[in-house]
């Protein structure tokens, strides 16, 4: 059986290179390395992309919640590679299949953000992903992420 790792927001702003307002992973709940991860975004009314989507209704934007989902991948592909990302390391994300949209998420949600180790190959790491509130599920996507290595002296 693997061993299941939990991350506060400190180790996250180890293994990401996000910081406000666009990091978006609050808490990992369960990460299995080379399997699966499972985090947490809790979603407030002073995002700062709410006074300007749907001021009136204020809804999170799906790109947001996708954007959400490849960080939570880009953690588990840190944590599967081993890898504690510098500048110069980092995985980009390249790609989006199948995306859905299935429900708003407001404020005073809470967003569970999945994703699902399916292959690597040549590079690419490739997810399936989702994102839920409660148990109802709000978002999904096949998502794309490689990494960027760049050794002191190589060239850009």
């Amino acid at each position: 059986m693997s061993d299941i790792i939990q991350l506060d927001i400190n180790a996250i702003l180890k293994q990401l290179p996000h910081r406000y307002p666009f990091l978006l992973v609050d808490r990992v709940l369960e990460c299995v390395k080379g399997e699966r991860i499972r985090a947490l975004k809790n979603v407030t009314y002073n995002e700062p992309f709410f006074p300007g989507h749907f001021p009136h209704r204020p809804v999170m934007p799906g790109v947001i919640i996708i954007e959400a989902l490849a960080q939570a991948a880009g953690i588990l592909a840190f944590v599967t590679a081993g890898v504690v990302p510098d500048d110069q390391t980092r995985f980009y994300f390249v790609g989006i299949d199948k995306a859905r949209f299935r429900r708003p998420v407001e404020p005073g949600d809470q967003l569970i953000l999945t994703a699902e180790l399916e292959r690597t190959m040549r590079g690419i790491w490739k997810f399936r992903a989702a994102a839920y509130v409660s148990d109802a599920e709000v978002a999904s996507a096949e998502l794309m992420v490689a990494p960027e290595t760049h050794k002191s002296g190589a060239a850009s």
